[in-house]
């Protein structure tokens, strides 16, 4: 899940090029001077393209985010001791199917004598080399464009719901937020004025949105990006150290959860994981692309172990009473609540960039259509329709953890687990492709879809569940 990032966009992007957008394209610009085919993998140039530190350091950008912050409460869904082995598994194999897209994109690059490929031109160049699916390779692209949107705009969601319930429960303790920042081992936060409901916050928040999104580029973010990395940072060692030091003994927490919340944890772990999008505009931008695999194995085995230790610690330290971010169940004082304040600035900066997909997508094919004079103004309406649309679907799912797992379990899914291997199998089949190979790709798929239809299912029945409750404890409080 991406994190915020120092913001260097090329100056205005062409809306109307083939290649998709990507939220790297925010984060990292093309190198400038002439590429070859990526069959001859090094870029002219002793000074274009990133370094390896520099991609590492995107990788971990493009990572880790708010998905972080909602481990916990998916190790409590899955376990003690299953939660963090099937988080490990689940590293292994959304590593392994980034390496797979990076291979598959290398061979059809080489193939069609291109420099590089987009996710969803991957996906419809693997297609065309399948004979009876050549006719629809466009479907291929146009199927990656529509989930890649769906997961930003899933993320957008997160945030507006992220933001509304930290600031909530900052407001509703201030006049008892004090510098001592002892534990009780219960929901750290204590509410003793109760203010609105959480979604009449994010109605709060929906302007302050928009006017971010008018952005006329990325650019004039970066300072304001730069400050988020920093906070952000601060405040997630200061998150490891409150719940390392806090973990109450003897642990007495169940090792295996109840089968019915397994699909949540599953929603919940591959959101934090779908950083695949970012992966093969980050391997295209780099100065030697062939050493992008220690890249990739280097930074994921670093996002691997962040999010196994947080969320074991995070469920060790809070157990039972673990919220859908771990924010929540900070101390009532000063520090712990200038980390809520801080975490959510990171947060709205993030808001521009994760937006920057769906809007380049969606808006410049409808702008196309108007004259020139009304081209600004049809921008930033749809810009509004689209935040307006995030918010909209925020306040009908305000509860965090539901609305993390179902974006996972609906798109990141099919963006980390399905797609990659079906893409090995159709670019590869014709060339030896090993049976065990193939069957690791099915069972992979296989798996990625289960967790979709069960994860899905799971999320829609507990969100319905909840808002039943919510209703029926209304009709009790008015009689």
């Amino acid at each position: 899940m991406m994190a915020s990032s120092d913001v260097d966009i090329r100056g205005e992007a062409s809306l109307f090029s083939d290649q998709n957008p990507s939220e790297m394209d925010a984060l990292c610009p093309s190198p400038p001077g002439p590429s070859r085919p990526q069959r001859n993998y090094e870029r002219i140039g002793e000074r274009t393209g990133t370094s390896f530190c520099q991609t590492l350091i995107h990788l971990l950008k493009g990572n880790i985010g708010t998905g972080l912050l909602g481990l916990p409460l998916a190790v409590k869904n899955a376990g003690l001791v299953l939660g963090p082995i099937s988080l490990l598994c689940m590293g292994v194999v959304a590593v392994h199917c980034m390496k797979v897209l990076v291979k598959c994109s290398h061979h059809l690059s080489a193939k069609i004598n291109r420099p590089s490929l987009t996710y969803g031109e991957a996906v419809q160049y693997g297609m065309e080399n399948v004979s009876w699916l050549r006719r629809h390779s466009q479907w291929g692209k146009h199927t990656v464009n529509l989930f890649l949107i769906i997961t930003q705009l899933g993320f957008c969601c997160v945030y507006f719901v992220f933001l509304s319930d930290n600031i909530k429960q900052v407001v509703e303790a201030a006049n008892a937020t004090t510098f001592n920042c002892h534990m009780n081992y219960t929901n750290q936060t204590q509410v003793l004025v109760p203010s609105f409901d959480s979604r009449l916050y994010m109605l709060c928040f929906l302007p302050f949105f928009i006017l971010l999104v008018f952005t006329p580029n990325l650019k004039y973010l970066a300072p304001l990006s730069l400050v988020a990395n920093l906070v952000m940072t601060a405040s997630l060692v200061l998150i490891y150290f409150y719940s390392l030091m806090n973990i109450p003994y003897p642990i007495t927490l169940p090792k295996v959860g109840r089968a019915k919340d397994y699909p949540l944890f599953f929603g919940t772990a591959i959101f934090a994981f779908e950083g695949i999008g970012v992966v093969l505009p980050l391997e295209n931008k780099m100065q030697k692309p062939q050493t992008f695999i220690p890249v990739l194995y280097l930074g994921m085995g670093i996002v691997t172990f962040l999010y196994i230790s947080l969320g074991t610690i995070g469920y060790m330290c809070f157990g039972e009473h673990i919220g859908g971010s771990i924010t929540l169940n900070l101390p009532n004082c000063w520090t712990y609540q200038a980390v809520k304040l801080l975490y959510c600035f990171g947060i709205f900066i993030t808001f521009a960039l994760q937006f920057y997909v769906p809007a380049e997508i969606l808006i410049p094919p409808v702008v196309a259509r108007v004259s020139a004079r009304w081209e600004r103004p049809v921008d930033l309406l749809l810009r509004s329709l689209l935040v307006v649309f995030t918010c909209a679907l925020a306040i009908l799912i305000p509860e965090l953890d539901l609305v993390i797992s179902l974006v996972g379990s609906v798109s990141s899914s099919f963006l980390a687990l399905i797609f990659p291997p079906i893409l090995q199998i159709l670019v590869f089949h014709s060339e030896g492709l090993s049976p065990l190979s193939t069957i690791r790709n099915v069972v992979i798929s296989l798996i990625g879809f289960v967790g979709f239809l069960t994860g899905t299912y799971i999320a829609i029945e507990q969100i319905i569940a909840r808002n039943g409750q919510k209703e029926t404890f209304s009709t009790y409080m008015v009689q």
